[in-house]
């Protein structure tokens, strides 16, 4: 299934060319958000979704949980409960599973679909070493046979799409490019994500649009189903590239989208028109971080909302500037209405200004 480009409509204009379909779920745009463990929870996936679009082009069409273990949701213990959260808000949205055991990943893959995932993805690229030693991730990528079975097993546990986030290989010595994603697809995966690097290389290096490519055209020659690109997407810019390079279907954004949540908004609008929209407001990446701790607070306790809010912190600042000592401020905030104050002031100064950079 190739998208293709619409016509440059204008502000306001038609951009539907630029959804995508996995299965029978419609997506309003071909971006989507990764499920980075320990960063994009419940609280930072409606901070993302909170952003409008510019000019009717949308912003992220499918966000994923944090990976979870299956054995963990199925006990149902609290922190894969939190993990696992979801909201009639944050939809749709995908519930990413690892493991290698299959007759376990459907049995949680049951569970997930009955606790409102719109898709179900496999991990089979976390190159962590506390999930390859487990042989989940991308040890799954060193037996192919039956990490088809695996699949297999999965796909007919549930009526939702399953789908599959892969890499290129454990090594250049054990690349899959052309044989796995294609046996994924054989028995009814409904779409591959395709992180551009080895397990290997880790995060190390620049991703490889090449080895994309080759998942692309394997994939295309018998299956109609989206190949979605992964790796390096900081700027709405290497989005259309690595689409425009490897042929790629959608692209799911990861690193990039953290402490910038509006990237989505940019690299929608980009897609469909060439052009970047108006600069996001500086005031209101701000009252995006006030989001992001209002979110934290309803769903955790207040220690853990703030010492949270503190540490990502690291992730805004840098999209907040001019703040004179910002960082710094806020690692002296001790209380909830603290770190409210903190922020209405920072605020009101630069609703004062009208800045926007």
């Amino acid at each position: 299934m190739m998208i293709a480009k619409p016509q440059a409509a204008g502000v306001g204009g038609d951009y539907t060319g630029w959804m995508l379909r996995i299965g029978d779920v419609q997506l309003k745009t071909n971006l989507l958000l990764a499920p980075i463990a320990g960063y994009c929870d419940l609280a930072y996936r409606l901070v993302v979704r909170s952003v409008p679009g510019y000019g009717g082009c949308g912003t992220v069409g499918l966000a994923c949980t944090d990976l979870l273990c299956p054995q963990a949701v199925l006990r149902e213990n609290q922190k894969s409960l939190w993990l696992a959260a979801t909201h009639a808000d944050d939809q749709p949205v995908c519930m990413q599973l690892y493991g290698a055991d299959g007759g376990i990943m459907a049995q949680a893959a049951r569970w997930a679909e009955a606790h409102g995932a719109t898709t179900i993805d496999i991990n089979m690229g976390c190159p962590v070493d506390k999930v390859t030693k487990k042989n989940g991730g991308s040890t799954l990528l060193c037996d192919p046979g039956n990490t088809v079975l695996l699949a297999k097993q999965v796909v007919e546990a549930v009526e939702v799409p399953v789908t599959a986030k892969i890499r290129l290989g454990w090594d250049d010595k054990q690349m899959i490019t052309d044989t796995l994603p294609v046996a994924l697809a054989d028995v009814g995966i409904a779409a591959v994500t395709v992180h551009g690097r080895t397990t290997e290389q880790k995060f190390r290096g620049k991703a490889s649009l090449e080895g994309i490519a080759r998942v692309v055209e394997a994939v295309k020659r018998g299956h109609d189903i989206p190949v979605i690109g992964n790796g390096d997407v900081k700027e709405p810019g290497d989005a259309k590239r690595m689409m425009d390079v490897t042929g790629c279907d959608g692209v799911m954004i990861g690193r990039g989208a953290l402490g910038r949540p509006w990237l989505f908004r940019d690299t929608a609008y980009f897609l469909a028109t060439g052009e970047l929209p108006p600069a996001y407001p500086r005031v209101e990446r701000a009252r995006l971080v006030l989001r992001h701790f209002e979110n934290l607070l309803s769903m955790r306790d207040e220690r853990i909302a703030l010492n949270t809010i503190k540490r990502r912190m690291s992730w805004y600042s840098a999209h907040l500037q001019p703040w004179a000592g910002l960082r710094r401020g806020v690692q002296e905030v001790t209380s909830v209405d603290g770190f409210r104050e903190f922020m209405a002031e920072g605020i009101e100064r630069m609703a004062g200004a009208a800045c926007v950079v």
